[in-house]
């Protein structure tokens, strides 16, 4: 889960990092009164997941009342990229002598937390790293040893950190670290970290990647998902406990098991289809289980024809077909399907479905013929 700026910089502030003073504001008035508590000269901040807010106007500094309602007014509403502005972030003005580039990201293939560290701050991190690799220092961070001060010392040497920064830029990344793994993200990013006239230290943009997985366990991190800029049916699946990721393709895709439903990715793909989605209705699915996956699989206007791959260990094939023969009861599909059982009470699940005689519905004995026939079925009848 992406935040916005503002709220990883409140976050950021429970542990301990020092962030510029500001206010977040949803309309014109409401920025005017964040400004005049905040003091001139000050910042007014498009707050959208996305970079390059700057280069597109969505930053503007306020010198006056007059000029904060102005900018705000032109900002709000604003489309940066792709994404329209609905919040404002009023930020008091720093005193800017220096940019540093700061992050924290999960290494998945070395299994632990990435720092990298930059005197290049305030411009794109990947033009940094393909003109000047050696400008950035990076470090792994054993996550049982946590971070040190010699592992700040370390990357505030390779970095070229002038000598009276290094004390405080570990301190803070010493901070930016009990963030990240107290709050369990998969990144946090300054960019800018600023160093002021006064020789302070202060992170002027927060970026920070929330672990999804782990939101049960931080409900007010929870609270603090924007329901409105999520994928409609990534949001529908989530709530009826599926796990589901939207794709680009006409073909919707349904399996028991993580494993089983990218095999049938693959195989759709080599009969030359395009999978809609990825959606794992997981193992020992129920027939609720299965009515809620045609429901999300179906609300996406793109899909085709759909295919259920089905492979029962714990999964019973006739608790799947009766929860075929309900959600059609319920739903009414207007596109095929395709249904591939196979393991246990397959045959009674295909019993159930022949006696039933669900339009539109055709049964497959194997993968690679399930992935051809819906195929087929999506281009109107035509081979892939």
């Amino acid at each position: 889960m992406d935040l916005l700026e503002y709220q990883g910089k409140q976050l950021f502030a429970r542990h301990g990092v020092a962030v510029p003073e500001g206010r977040p504001a949803r309309s014109v008035d409401e920025a005017v009164a964040a400004a005049d508590e905040v003091g001139y000269p000050c910042v007014v901040k498009a707050q959208v997941k996305i970079g390059g807010r700057g280069k597109a106007g969505g930053i503007k500094v306020a010198q006056s009342r007059e000029e904060a309602r102005e900018h705000a007014e032109a900002i709000l509403g604003m489309d940066i990229r792709g994404f329209t502005v609905h919040e404002l972030w009023i930020e008091e003005a720093s005193d800017i002598a220096e940019e540093l580039y700061a992050s924290i990201v999960f290494d998945r293939s070395a299994k632990a937390p990435l720092f990298m560290l930059s005197t290049q701050g305030g411009m794109d991190i990947e033009q940094v790293a393909e003109r000047d690799p050696g400008a950035i220092a990076r470090l792994h961070v054993d996550p049982l040893l946590g971070f040190q001060d010699f592992h700040a010392r370390r990357l505030t040497f390779e970095a070229g950190v002038a000598p009276d920064l290094v004390r405080p830029i570990g301190t803070m990344l010493a901070s930016l670290y009990d963030a990240f793994v107290k709050e369990e993200a998969m990144l946090v990013e300054v960019n800018p970290l600023i160093v002021t006239e006064s020789r302070e230290v202060a992170a002027l943009d927060a970026k920070v990647t929330l672990d999804d997985n782990a939101l049960f366990r931080h409900p007010d991190n929870a609270n603090l998902r924007d329901l409105s800029s999520e994928d409609e049916q990534e949001r529908m699946a989530q709530e009826r406990g599926l796990t589901y990721v939207k794709l680009d393709g006409d073909v919707g895709i349904v399996g028991n098991g993580a494993g089983l439903v990218m095999s049938t990715l693959d195989v759709v793909a080599q009969a030359g289809g395009s999978p809609a989605n990825f959606l794992d209705a997981g193992g020992g699915s129920k027939a609720d289980a299965i009515v809620a996956a045609v429901e999300v699989i179906l609300s996406d206007p793109k899909v085709k024809a759909v295919l259920f791959n089905i492979f029962g260990g714990i999964t019973r094939c006739d608790e799947v077909a009766r929860g075929l023969i309900e959600a059609f009861e319920q739903v009414r599909p207007q596109v095929p399907f395709v249904v591939r059982l196979d393991g246990t009470n397959d045959q009674e699940g295909r019993r159930l479905l022949d006696e039933a005689g669900l339009p539109g519905v055709h049964s497959e004995a194997t993968m690679l013929g399930a992935a051809q026939r819906v195929v087929e079925l999506a281009h109107g009848g035509r081979p892939g």
